[in-house]
């Protein structure tokens, strides 16, 4: 009877199932806990049976994220370019915010899968069909780095532990004092990193407001992209006037 249901996992099993299982361990236990004997587990098979879905753990994690980015919306048709790209970024930062051991995962990818190219190619075709040159599309995507995918790398940015989870809560007295530490040796880095709490009126608070943080950028970069863009910006232009400047 044993072998008879390990047989019908065996035959249910494949290549997307495997992804999806994945994907859940590490939203429920976290990425360092994700291993082939584990997901086998979980799975009710022995590790070998997986191999036959994907090579190693490496093509585990590229699979991961091939699945993450089957999550992120599609870019809006018959919308201004604007509002295409940014309802895409929000998008992708809502998929990040639902698997928080993704953001580490896509920074270590060194392989550009057909996954992450194609979503490359459609982000940039966002730009173009608005109207953008290729040369200006290519200093926009320079410029936009990781925001594609969501996420970017900020001056006080705490909010990733290891393994991709939450940072570890410090207790108030600490924080406390950690806070006084700091306004003797850097008054300047304190008032601006708590500028947030200063406005709810508690020295000790909770940090920035990640997500208002990243759309105020993101707004930032958009209306400077629609500027360049409507003075028919060149980088051929940009790096003369750089050397007649100099």
């Amino acid at each position: 009877m044993t072998q008879q249901i390990e047989g019908q996992r065996r035959v249910r099993l494949n290549r997307d199932r495997v992804l999806q299982a994945a994907v859940s361990l590490a939203d429920e236990a976290g990425i360092d806990e994700l291993s082939m004997r584990r997901l086998g587990q979980e799975l009710g098979v022995v590790p070998m049976a997986l191999y036959k879905h994907v090579a190693n753990k490496e093509e585990l994690l590229d699979g991961m994220v091939e699945a993450i980015i089957s999550e992120i919306d599609p870019a809006v048709g018959g919308a201004d370019w604007k509002n295409a790209v940014r309802l895409r970024v929000l998008s992708a930062r809502a998929v990040l915010q639902r698997h928080r051991w993704a953001r580490n995962v896509l920074e270590s990818r060194t392989n550009q899968t057909p996954a992450v190219l194609g979503y490359m190619d459609s982000f940039i075709a966002m730009f173009l069909a608005g109207g953008f040159s290729v040369d200006l599309t290519h200093h926009v995507m320079h410029a936009m780095g990781s925001r594609i995918w969501g996420f970017s790398q900020e001056l006080f940015d705490d909010s990733a532990g290891p393994g991709g989870g939450a940072a570890a809560e410090v207790a108030p007295e600490v924080q406390a004092a950690m806070f006084q530490q700091m306004a003797a040796r850097y008054p300047n880095i304190l008032q601006v990193a708590t500028a947030a709490s200063h406005d709810e009126g508690s020295v000790v608070g909770h940090g920035c407001d990640d997500q208002f943080e990243f759309e105020f950028a993101l707004d930032l970069l958009l209306d400077g992209f629609e500027r360049l863009h409507r003075q028919g910006w060149t980088s051929r232009q940009a790096k003369k006037q750089q050397r007649n400047d100099g």
